[in-house]
């Protein structure tokens, strides 16, 4: 299950970003790491994946929120 102790890790980063780049980076790798904990769920349903994938979302959320300004 190294998919799970990857998006944990990703959860717990402190996200500072300097720039825009890092910003796609991060949320490009939520995406990914939602895909793949989607994949896993749909087989074993644990509930335990779909809270990690719902904070996870939470943290791409405000990342894509930084990306593209509030409006």
């Amino acid at each position: 299950m190294e998919i799970l102790e990857k998006a944990r890790e990703f959860e717990q980063r402190k996200f500072s970003f300097q720039n825009t780049s890092d910003r796609i980076i991060a949320s490009r790798e939520a995406k990914e790491l939602i895909l793949s904990l989607n994949d896993i769920y749909k087989t074993n349903k644990d509930p335990k994946i779909m809270d990690l994938m719902k904070s996870l979302t939470v943290v791409k959320r405000k990342i894509e929120v930084r990306l593209k300004g509030r409006t």
